[in-house]
């Protein structure tokens, strides 16, 4: 079964690839597909996530395996085949491509292809130019940077900023420069 993936971002206008691969290859196989097709390098550590309808994130499959602790089971881009996570069209994913920095593109499983079989993956569709692959953290502080932080800032016009400055500090001492609670075991 072949499954054509389509990327966008929300960092550039009219930029758009679409991809085709065989469902039996692997996520790294994506991976490299993907970063061949917007000649971003091969030496950034980067992951999928296999969201929901709201782009909420859920399963993560990373480039190399990642020690967490946790139960859940762990997803590593060369031994997970695609037809192993994704299974309906429509599905969602996230790539990460700059981990520092949490760029991404969004991605979505357009087409499903059975019958029909891939050698490797293919750019079908190239439009627009992709954003940089990395960016310093200054550009990422300017693109980040909230413009204004007035009443409106927290979603409710009868916010008072001034609220915040002493309420639910009066317990600290503050005389002796320490900023904890006196009681505090810091």
């Amino acid at each position: 079964m072949i499954y054509k993936f389509l990327l966008i971002s929300d960092e550039v206008d009219h930029f758009s690839r679409e991809i085709s691969i065989d469902s039996e290859a692997t996520f790294l196989d994506l991976n490299n597909a993907i970063l061949d097709s917007v000649n971003f390098t091969k030496d950034q550590i980067t992951s999928f996530f296999i969201c929901d309808d709201d782009w909420e994130k859920k399963t993560e499959i990373t480039l190399i395996e990642m020690e967490t602790g946790y139960e859940d089971d762990s997803w590593v881009m060369e031994d997970t085949r695609l037809s192993e996570l994704l299974e309906d069209e429509r599905q969602r994913l996230i790539f990460v491509f700059d981990n520092m920095a949490e760029r991404v593109f969004f991605m979505e499983l357009r087409e499903m292809i059975p019958g029909k079989n891939l050698d490797k993956p293919v750019c079908t569709k190239s439009t627009g130019t992709p954003p940089q692959q990395l960016m310093s953290f200054e550009e990422f502080e300017k693109s980040t940077a909230v413009a204004d932080l007035d009443e409106t800032f927290y979603g409710d016009e009868t916010f008072d900023p001034s609220e915040l400055d002493e309420e639910g500090f009066n317990d600290l001492d503050m005389s002796d420069g320490n900023f904890f609670d006196n009681n505090s075991q810091f």
